[in-house]
């Protein structure tokens, strides 16, 4: 097997406000572009799965099948095992595991599915040729991942551009690529994977409870996650732009006309047989 590789830092953390975005998430509204393509009795590999709320998901997508849930952080798989316990899954199981370099015999598993992994890792091709190798012939790796500079909202919010501006080069300094999402392509043809479909989504926050929920997760996260720690003590913000960049965000999220879009680049390979 490879030698592990990570050089990043997973910017977010496991922060009560990074889990509220992470337990909301679904394979219908992350991995619609992957769903056409199961078949019952297939072997998954579900890569960064976090509180495992996909990886049930897709679980019970495929009965006769298994779905293996990985992550690097040890602490969070215990949560994607209660996920899964919890809703009577008995075709999943959970490990430890680093992308670069996953500890799997080649041509083990008919998809390979990471969704907002790419952008926070040292190395996204060596993954993505990890992901190639693990998954067997003719089946699938996909892919989905956030493009930070292309996040749009309205009305127009300087306190919001400089949160954005500021986020990127947090994600940057850590060693990840906060716009991933427009990449996915061009990392997947580096990779070796020829067969390469791209294609977007995107997430919508506009009603008065989806304005709420969003803005007051990323108030919270930019105070008091792994990320604000990581903006602190890298120098990049101090207090008092951390807390203009939250004020910023309950200033939107109270605004009857808010609009925010959140832009998701996403690859569908197959693995030559």
């Amino acid at each position: 097997m490879p030698e592990p590789r990570e050089t990043a830092v997973y910017t977010h953390g496991h922060h009560e406000s990074v889990l509220r975005s992470h337990t909301w998430r679904t394979a219908a509204n992350s991995a619609a572009y992957l769903l056409p393509s199961l078949e019952p009795r297939m072997k998954i590999l579900d890569i960064g799965c976090g509180p495992g709320t996909i990886t049930a998901d897709l679980a019970e997508l495929v009965p006769g099948g298994h779905v293996t849930g990985v992550d690097r952080a040890p602490e969070i798989l215990e949560q994607a095992r209660a996920t899964a316990a919890g809703r009577a899954l008995g075709n999943t199981d959970f490990a430890v595991a680093d992308v670069h370099a996953l500890d799997y015999p080649d041509d083990t598993f008919c998809v390979v599915h990471a969704h907002q992994v790419l952008q926070h890792v040292g190395d996204p091709v060596r993954a993505l040729r990890e992901m190639k190798r693990v998954v067997r012939p003719g089946g699938i790796v996909a892919v989905r991942d956030a493009d930070y500079a292309a996040m749009t909202w309205y009305p127009a919010s300087a306190g919001l551009d400089a949160w954005l501006d500021l986020y990127r080069r947090v994600a940057r300094a850590n060693g990840g690529e906060p716009d991933a999402g427009r990449r996915l392509k061009a990392w997947a043809l580096r990779a070796g994977l020829t067969d390469v479909t791209a294609s977007s989504g995107t997430w919508t926050f506009a009603t008065p409870q989806e304005r709420a929920w969003w803005s007051g997760l990323w108030a919270d996260r930019t105070l008091a996650s792994t990320y604000a720690d990581r903006a602190r003590l890298g120098g990049h913000a101090g207090e008092e732009e951390l807390r203009a960049a939250a004020g910023a965000w309950r200033e939107w999220g109270e605004r009857e006309d808010g609009w925010f879009n959140v832009l998701h680049g996403e690859i569908l390979c197959r693995k030559k047989a």
